[in-house]
């Protein structure tokens, strides 16, 4: 009898915690700065390059506010430099990755063409 309240307690346990992580979502979710130390710049298109993003992941976007911005797009946006979707303007942006592509440019006049813009997969 001992030993079944004992199995019990884990089980509650167990459910417990499981519950716990799904309520407080990806506790798995990496935070990566987008362009590095560098931050969010001109060229930073081939950034993600050999990197594995998930979904719940975060980019965190460091850039003066008086020069840039970042414009969640859509692949049409980003491959046309549109900045037509959420403007994202503080300096120091985080954005959570949902499963597949993101994009995301800088809306200001010519920086989207000089590449500050990035593709993102997140599996």
């Amino acid at each position: 009898m001992v030993m079944s309240q004992g199995r019990g307690n884990a089980i509650a346990v167990l459910v417990l915690l499981m519950g716990m992580l799904f309520h407080y979502g990806n506790v798995w979710a990496a935070t990566y700065t987008v362009g590095d130390a560098g931050g969010w710049a001109f060229n930073v298109v081939g950034w993600p390059n050999g990197k594995t993003f998930r979904a719940g992941d975060v980019l965190v976007f460091n850039y003066n506010p008086t020069s840039h911005n970042v414009v969640g797009v859509g692949k049409h946006g980003y491959d046309t430099c549109t900045a037509a979707g959420q403007k994202f303007q503080t300096g120091r942006d985080k954005i959570k990755l949902v499963k597949g592509f993101n994009y995301f440019i800088c809306g200001f006049p010519g920086h989207c063409a000089s590449n500050m813009k990035i593709a993102v997969n997140a599996m």
